[in-house]
Parts: structure tokens; C-alpha cells; sequence
């Protein structure tokens, strides 16, 4: 065996040790809450055609491979296409998403968007606004590629810190939902389909696998310690819930069940985008039609 036949054969045994760490050594904490999530928010459906959004990190890495997986098996015909926006990350970054792409055996496509440089002049809230932008061009660049839906990263440990800074920083209740359609691209909708996979089931197949993934490319973080923004906040209800989970190990499945399960009759009140509620509102006239039940 020469040593392109060596090196050949090496990166197909590689392979199919990540696609058995996947489906077979992760297939409780990955495999198996992927399709549960999928199944159960109806986040793919026959004749899509998703781009898989890629920042370089470990979560969207992951998706892309569960995706290209699911292709192979699923009894429903869908594409993708595995996109990598730019917005303007360093050489360094770049070469590392090039380089797992490849070991990873994801073709992905690399389109620019010089976003940081616009959201550097821009002062406040840079990171609303970097990721409101980065969400448009993700969309533009999908539909471009005629894909009806985009896929991101984000799992279940994200939505419950979702849930716990509207609270506490919002003052509202809202959460991560597991997909949305697009207020400003028609037909196209947005998916999580990693919604229900743990953040530590995520870094044991890392480490299973011996994978090394950027942590943050955005420039922001490289630049300066920014101590009031979304990505510290998120550090902050990490910690929280570390420390729930020592007094009650259910903690996070009970946050996450919280908005699943709400009881409109014992809340004060509640909105959307065409109306508000107060409980007084009609809490006299539903006093009135209450049936009494007669004293013994």
C-alpha cells in the first residue's frame, strides 16, 4: 500500500468512526434526540432544501454531520446545501473551519459578508445587531441557493438560558423556539434541529473524536473583554443552572418543560403581535359565570 493508498484509507476509517460515534456510541444523547426533535416539531418535511448554517464551532459542525446522516437514511427526501458565512473572520479561523470541514468530509461553501466592519462603527449593542444581520444574510445567500429553510446550531442547553435571561434580564417569558418562519424572505423558514441534544453530549463526541473547534471568531471578543453582553449573560445562567442541578437534578428538563406547559389561568398576562391580555380584563365577568357549589 503506497501512502496515498494509506492516507486515503485512513481518512475512510476516520469516517466511519465519526459516523459511528453519531449513530452508535452517541445514539441516546445525540442520534436519537436529533430525530426525537425533528419528529416532534416537524422541522423537516419531504422536498426541503436546507442550508446548514456553519459558524465553525462544535454545534453546527455537529448538525451538519447529523444532517448528512439523516440524508443517508431517512425515509423522507430532503437536500442540503452546508454554507459558511464570513464576516469578516480572521485568516487563522478561516483555515480551521476549512481544515475540520475537511476532515469531517462536510463541502461546505464560503460566501463574505464584511458585517464586523460595519458593526464596529456602530457602537451600542453590537452583538444584537451583528446577529440580526448575520441572520439576513444567512437567509439571502439559502435562498439564492433555492433552499426553503436554514438550519442553526443551537440545542437544548441554549433555549433553557434562553428562558432564564428573559426572565431575569426581559422580564418576560419567551424561549428558543425550535423553528420560525422568515418575517422578511418569503417561504423561507429557519430550524434547530439539535434542539433537544444536551451541550454535554455536543463536547463528549468532541472528545470522542479528538475534534478541536474554533470557539468565538467574532472580533468583538478578540478585540476587547465586553462584560455586559448576550455571550456573559449566557456564561452567567450556565452557572446558575450548574448550581440548580446540585439541589435538583431535574433542573433543566423542568425550565424546559416550563414553556411547554403553560397554564394561561394563572397568568397575569400575555401578548403577541396583535394583542395584550391583563386578567383583569375579564376577571369580574368570569367571577360571575363561576358555579358555586352549595355548603354542606
Amino acid at each position: 500500500m503506497n501512502y496515498v493508498d494509506l492516507m486515503s484509507w485512513e481518512v475512510s476509517v476516520w469516517e466511519v468512526v465519526r459516523k459511528q460515534s453519531i449513530i452508535k456510541t452517541y445514539r441516546k444523547g445525540i442520534w436519537s434526540r436529533f430525530i426525537k426533535g425533528i419528529k416532534d416539531y416537524e422541522l423537516i418535511k419531504a422536498n426541503d432544501k436546507i442550508a446548514v448554517c456553519i459558524s465553525g464551532g462544535k454545534d453546527s459542525m455537529l448538525l451538519a454531520k447529523c444532517i448528512q446522516e439523516l440524508i443517508r437514511h431517512s425515509q423522507i427526501p430532503f437536500t442540503a446545501e452546508y454554507i459558511v458565512m464570513d464576516p469578516g473572520y480572521n485568516e487563522a479561523n478561516l483555515k480551521q473551519i476549512r481544515e475540520n470541514a475537511e476532515f469531517l468530509n462536510i463541502p461546505i461553501q464560503i460566501f463574505k459578508a464584511e458585517i464586523f466592519d460595519y458593526v464596529v462603527t456602530q457602537g451600542q449593542s453590537p452583538c444584537y445587531l451583528c446577529a440580526r444581520m448575520r441572520r439576513g444574510h444567512l437567509y439571502a445567500y439559502a435562498q439564492s441557493l433555492g433552499c426553503n429553510k436554514i438550519a442553526l446550531g443551537h440545542h437544548y442547553d441554549d433555549v433553557i438560558e434562553t428562558i432564564l435571561m428573559g426572565m431575569l434580564y426581559g422580564a418576560q417569558i419567551q424561549t428558543m423556539m425550535p423553528k420560525l418562519h422568515s418575517d422578511n424572505f418569503a417561504g423561507m423558514e429557519l430550524i434547530r434541529p439539535l434542539y433537544l441534544v444536551r451541550e454535554s453530549d455536543i463536547k463528549a463526541w468532541c472528545a470522542h473524536n479528538e475534534l478541536q473547534f474554533i470557539q468565538c471568531a467574532c472580533r468583538f471578543t478578540e478585540e476587547s473583554e465586553r462584560t455586559n453582553g448576550e455571550n456573559s449573560k449566557r456564561q452567567e445562567m450556565k452557572k446558575l443552572i450548574s448550581h440548580f442541578r446540585t439541589v435538583n437534578p431535574y433542573i433543566e428538563y423542568n425550565i424546559f418543560k416550563s414553556v411547554h406547559n403553560v397554564n394561561l389561568q394563572t397568568i397575569i398576562g400575555y401578548h403577541d403581535d396583535t394583542m395584550s391580555y391583563n386578567f383583569l380584563d375579564d376577571y369580574d365577568e368570569k367571577g360571575k359565570k363561576a358555579v358555586k357549589e352549595p355548603l354542606e
